[in-house]
């Protein structure tokens, strides 16, 4: 079993190992005297688990070093998101210090936006993956492709909104209203699917035009260079 375990993740391009320990290291460094220990299974379980999936997923569907890196950047920023449950990203408090400023006051943020960004995010670096995948495993053509990752960032935003529905649903009081990140805002979902599209329709326009993704995204599975 341990050698079969090594045998895949010798597999993996040496690039894409080092961003699984990069991830796994983010993690544990996020969890260090987290400051909500009872949200934090919820907030990192999912994120531990991918992690120590990726090799076996990496060997099976590989994907170019790019968009895992992209990948890796998104689950950077909701490891970072996690560890304050979103709500409490004191970005604020690191403007300030670096700066003198702070971000809410210059822009007139009436509520934390961290948890905005990163549905940005979300469909800022995960459009290309997905139409990555598309090209590769579906045999699509570019603008299907890219169809298909705009629809697949959708699709995947409701299925996350809904999950947090029913979770907050079922868990109780405090734990609950933390674990939606609302703050307020009643129309919290639907602009975090809104900003999710706006990433996915900017990151669209950027892929039309970049012929390296063309070619990554075609070339064949598993052949990857050691960088």
């Amino acid at each position: 079993m341990i050698s079969g375990a090594v045998a895949v993740w010798t597999a993996v391009p040496k690039a894409q190992r080092r961003m699984i320990l990069l991830l796994i290291a983010a993690i544990g460094a996020a969890n260090i005297d987290q400051p909500y220990p009872e949200l934090a299974p919820l907030q990192h379980g999912p994120t531990v688990l991918l992690a120590i999936a990726a090799p076996w997923l990496l060997r099976r569907w590989p994907l170019s070093n790019g968009s895992a890196g992209c990948v890796l950047l998104f689950l950077l920023l909701h490891t970072l998101g996690g560890r304050y449950i979103y709500s409490y990203v004191p970005y604020d408090v690191w403007a300030r210090a670096i700066s003198g400023h702070d971000i809410s006051g210059t822009f007139g943020l009436a509520r934390n936006g961290y948890d905005r960004l990163v549905h940005f995010a979300f469909g800022a670096l995960l459009t290309a993956p997905f139409a990555e995948m598309a090209r590769r495993y579906g045999g699509m053509r570019m603008g299907w492709s890219l169809t298909f990752a705009f629809t697949a960032v959708g699709f995947v935003g409701a299925l996350y909104e809904i999950f947090e529905w029913l979770l907050t649903v079922m868990a109780a009081g405090q734990t609950a209203d933390w674990y939606n990140g609302q703050q307020g805002d009643m129309w919290d979902p639907q602009k975090d699917m809104a900003a999710a599209q706006i990433g996915s329709t900017l990151a669209l326009i950027w892929l039309a035009a970049t012929r390296q993704w063309r070619t990554e995204a075609i070339s064949a599975g598993g052949n990857h260079p050691e960088e």
